[in-house]
């Protein structure tokens, strides 16, 4: 439980995983039934873009930072309009219009990106294995009767919370990567809560380092029978084993209809507006389709 994520809060991979997070709550939303939503490995929640962690490493000046630097196209600023509000909103403006670098002090993670795509009748649960972060979350939600905090592991909150009683929602699986056999750990998690919970839309975020690694992970995926996942591959820059995170990528079994579009228009402008080096691409594909 050494991993903090206020040292990367904000940079290149938050941006991508926070954008697709919101698109898909709107289009849970989209239908008039109440959804929920479980977070397995929420984090603080909020994080302090001045505090010491942030400035030691500045990589949000690389992520959201540039993401704010310029408008961009309509089309695209609209996709991102969502993630953007619950940043402006934590900032304690009015419109993501007002945003820039200069006026963000905070930055979100999932679990108020998640309460900013609520309705009042949505639900989520959100789940943190480290006690004090826990605490945190706790009295960063206290008093919104639509949001519970859980300290619990992430991969058991798979077991005690699925499936979900409105029969419809998504779940977000971020863990740290600060241990060996996530992948496997990701593979046996999956499989275990979409039996439990078939129809729900899973939204997985992992790091890239290795290739190999990720190809015997994809051949893992495709071989449990799960079907309609989409694989999502972002890199600022060519990813080495032995280097910084410059890649990332995203896992989504049952993506909401006309994901995979939106992030085909998005994700190629963010990849334009971030990339720090040579390699930086996105990449979106069925892994396997219906």
């Amino acid at each position: 439980m050494n991993y903090r994520h206020a040292f990367h809060a904000g940079n290149f991979a938050d941006v991508v995983k926070h954008a697709a997070l919101a698109r898909i709550l709107v289009h849970l939303a989209a239908k008039p039934t109440p959804f929920r939503v479980l977070d397995t490995h929420a984090g603080i929640g909020l994080y302090d873009l001045a505090g010491d962690p942030a400035e030691r490493t500045g990589e949000w000046r690389d992520g959201i930072g540039r993401v704010l630097a310029a408008p961009f196209p309509a089309p695209v600023a609209a996709l991102l309009e969502p993630w953007l509000a619950a940043v402006a909103r934590v900032n304690g403006l009015t419109s993501p219009d007002h945003l820039t670098p200069e006026r963000l002090a905070v930055y979100p993670g999932s679990p108020l990106v998640i309460r900013a795509g609520l309705r009042p009748g949505d639900h989520a649960v959100v789940t943190e294995l480290h006690p004090a972060d826990a605490a945190t979350l706790a009295d960063l939600f206290a008093g919104d009767a639509r949001l519970k905090v859980v300290e619990l592991d992430g991969w058991l909150a798979l077991k005690s919370f699925l499936p979900f009683k409105e029969r419809r929602g998504a779940v977000v699986i971020d863990p740290p990567f600060e241990q060996p056999g996530e992948f496997d750990r990701l593979t046996r998690g999956l499989v275990a809560a979409t039996r439990r919970f078939a129809g729900g839309i899973y939204l997985i975020w992992h790091p890239i380092k290795d290739r190999a690694d990720l190809a015997r992970w994809h051949a893992d995926l495709i071989a449990t029978g799960i079907r309609r996942i989409l694989a999502v591959d972002f890199a600022v820059a060519a990813s080495r084993a032995d280097g910084p995170l410059v890649a990332c990528g995203l896992t989504i079994v049952n993506p909401p209809w006309k994901l995979a579009e939106e992030l085909a228009l998005l994700l190629p402008a963010l990849v334009e507006r971030l990339a720090i080096g040579p390699g930086a691409a996105a990449r979106v594909e069925w892994l396997v389709p219906e």
